[in-house]
């Protein structure tokens, strides 16, 4: 059971990442920027969109590098079997599951023989 854990979290990673490239792409494309500000003319913001634009893509990529990251983190400290792997997977899951997703991961986490197999007692 203890073997698909570290994958679960790399394929959060490869998920963040694949966002954190779809993203770059939409701020790199001057088409793209062009609709997003245009879209937010279009819903009453007239001043500054540029500005607000940067704000968003600049919290966006923070938040969705640092998602990676956590990810990454968590495969290879559970890949490991290091105790800062299983805190990392614990911090990760229970972010998930603001969103429902990460509430069985959360749980089998904090079982007894988890924390045993990851030297967390």
């Amino acid at each position: 059971m203890l073997r698909w854990l570290p994958y679960l979290f790399a394929a959060g990673a490869v998920f963040w990442l694949v966002n954190v490239t779809q993203t770059a792409a939409l701020a790199a494309s001057p088409v793209g920027r062009a609709q997003l500000e245009q879209t937010l003319v279009n819903t009453g913001l007239t001043k500054n969109a540029s500005a607000f634009l940067v704000i968003y893509f600049a919290a966006v990529f923070t938040f969705e590098v640092t998602a990676a990251g956590l990810h990454g983190a968590a495969f290879y400290g559970l890949r490991g079997k290091k105790w800062w792997g299983w805190l990392i997977a614990v911090i990760v899951a229970g972010a998930w599951s603001l969103v429902l997703i990460g509430i069985p991961v959360f749980v089998f986490l904090l079982q007894r023989q988890t924390r045993k197999a990851y030297g967390v007692l």
